[in-house]
């Protein structure tokens, strides 16, 4: 912590947001970029946050009755080009093999060697060669519906990168799921959504709008792209998460056809839907301080960590006897399908131990000491609160109270991103206002700042082009809970009906 700023974070999310994101991830050791350009390495504390959000995503699909698979890394170049528009969408952030092997060359050093038959595309997903497995697997409206999904990582060539948010290569999972019907297929899109806004709001303690993507941002050969979008601290969009119908756009392409039951050959309907460790980097700006990261409870690397306060050495054996005892007991308490998490740092660094946490964002911090023990209580600081909030409690009450104490600071933080998103969400008809809204000389301006617009929009490719081209922003959805009046495209000024969503976005 500085004492020019008295922050741990250095510059503020005032002076500087984008310095302070990557200053949070350094501060709580969540990543680091890696010798390649525009990838990444998640560390240990990083990781954990992911492998939570994957248990608890994964749960949530298993129950709808997905199972998990996993397909190659490598695509051969004639499966993208089934789908025209998919590979156009794609091709110019394709990572190409197209050699096999390395020799070493005249000055000694090594050099391609064995050229493929046919390049191969490093997975930027996988429609393609999962839908050439269903059209084997699926012969009959009796093998349908296939419902699957893999955690993997996929390669997309980004030219500017940022850690989490995006990456060259990153994580995530994909869902591919084909159906007897159309309406079968609709309802899976609806679902995985919706499961996708629950995970958000009651995992990572996001709130969300759902909604559905225009024409021009909708995922590449799609019919319907579904999609949640969140609001972080700068008042900027971040997509959550997306659910694509795909009509029989891919099945056709794949050939994946099955005999009904009036024993007449048809096309799939076939979906797809993703969501990333883009997530992380969501989380940090949703919840994220001037003093580092805030994880919420359910989805934090550890939920707390138990600080030994040791002064003298014959203080030591019985501090650390109590702190064990301690971790003990927690570690047999179930929180939400996960046993309680406790980390012990005896660490003899004085108070830099202490903000090392607070920068990792864990929950509950509990100090032990010997005045602590004399009276069978701990001292709690929770990160929700102010670093110099603490509390003395009771062993036993801490010990029982303890999943309502993370409940509670769940709650908060939801509660808190809440309140910014709605106060940073406003309706604008005239538009002057909306320039001004968008015009970055306005957004120091309290009375005027960015965040989301709700206008009127034409239906237009012209209009969303033109406001993405003067202003930066885009259409982030057509939200499903929208004002279905109508009024004057807040471009063009001609007759629209139905509010969407503008913002910039990462």
């Amino acid at each position: 912590m500085t004492k020019q700023t008295k922050t741990a974070i250095v510059p503020t999310r005032v002076e500087d947001y984008s310095k302070w994101y990557q200053q949070v991830i350094k501060a709580a050791d969540l990543a680091e970029s890696s010798p390649v350009r525009g990838c990444m390495v998640i560390k240990p504390w990083g990781y954990a946050i992911w492998e939570n959000i994957m248990h608890a995503m994964d749960d949530m699909f298993k129950s709808t009755g997905v199972k998990n698979a996993y397909f190659p890394l490598f695509i051969p170049l004639s499966f993208l080009e089934k789908e025209a528009e998919h590979v156009e969408g794609f091709a110019k952030e394709c990572a190409v093999v197209t050699h096999h092997r390395l020799e070493k060359g005249a000055d000694g050093g090594l050099q391609p060697a064995g050229r493929l038959t046919e390049p191969l595309v490093v997975r930027p997903t996988s429609e393609t060669i999962i839908g050439d497995s269903f059209s084997k697997w699926i012969g009959s409206y009796r093998d349908l519906p296939v419902l699957i999904n893999q955690w993997a990582n996929v390669v997309r060539w980004e030219m500017r990168t940022r850690l989490f948010l995006r990456t060259s290569e990153f994580l995530w999972q994909e869902g591919h799921t084909a159906h007897v019907s159309k309406e079968e297929a609709l309802e899976r899109t609806q679902m995985m959504l919706d499961i996708y806004a629950k995970h958000a709001e009651e995992y990572l303690a996001m709130p969300v709008i759902r909604g559905r993507k225009t024409a021009s941002e909708r995922f590449p050969g799609a019919v319907d792209t579904l999609c949640i979008e969140s609001m972080m601290q700068d008042r900027k969009a971040l997509q959550a998460g997306t659910s694509h119908f795909l009509g029989q756009n891919f099945s056709r392409a794949s050939g994946i056809r099955f005999q009904s039951a009036k024993e007449t050959e048809e096309y799939a309907w076939t979906t797809s839907w993703g969501a990333s460790t883009r997530l992380i980097g969501g989380l940090i700006m949703t919840h994220g301080d001037d003093d580092g990261i805030i994880l919420p409870p359910k989805i934090a690397s550890s939920h707390v960590v138990l600080l030994p306060i040791i002064r003298k050495d014959e203080d030591r054996q019985k501090v650390m006897e109590y702190t064990q005892s301690l971790s003990r007991e927690l570690k047999d308490i179930k929180y939400h399908n996960r046993m309680i998490s406790v980390e012990i740092d005896d660490r003899d660094i004085g108070g830099a131990r202490g903000w090392d946490w607070i920068k990792k964002g864990i929950p509950l911090r509990v100090e032990i000491g010997p005045r602590d023990i004399a009276d069978n209580s701990v001292f709690v600081a929770r990160r929700d609160k102010d670093h110099r909030n603490k509390e003395s409690i009771k062993r036993n009450q801490f010990v029982g109270e303890i999943t309502s104490i993370l409940d509670e600071i769940q709650k908060i933080l939801f509660d808190r991103a809440l309140s910014f998103k709605k106060e940073h969400t406003i309706i604008i008809d005239d538009k002057k206002k909306f320039n001004d809204y968008f015009t970055p000389e306005n957004q120091e301006k309290p009375e005027i700042h960015g965040g989301f617009a709700l206008s009127f929009w034409c239906g237009s490719d012209e209009c969303e082009s033109k406001i993405k081209e003067d202003l930066k922003v885009t259409i982030r959805c057509i939200p499903f809970e929208s004002d279905t009046g109508t009024g004057k495209c807040i471009c063009c000024g001609k007759s629209a009906s139905g509010r969407v969503v503008f913002a910039k976005a990462y």
